[in-house]
C-alpha cells in the first residue's frame, strides 16, 4: 500500500516511511530510502538541522 504523507518535520516523516522524496519547486530532486535519507548531508543539512 503506498501513502503519501506531506510533513514538514523530516525526522518524524521518515521515521514512519520506508522510502522519501525531496521536492523543491515541485520536482523530486531527491528519492530514496528512509536509511538512506536520513544520513545524506544535503537532506541533513537542508532539513534535518544537522
Amino acid at each position: 500500500m503506498t501513502v503519501f504523507l506531506v510533513e514538514q518535520n523530516a525526522n518524524n516523516a521518515l521515521q514512519v516511511a520506508d522510502r522519501g522524496s525531496v521536492v523543491e519547486t515541485g520536482r523530486v530532486v531527491l528519492a530514496d530510502t528512509d536509511a538512506n535519507l536520513l544520513v545524506n548531508e544535503r537532506v541533513k543539512s537542508a532539513y534535518l538541522g544537522g
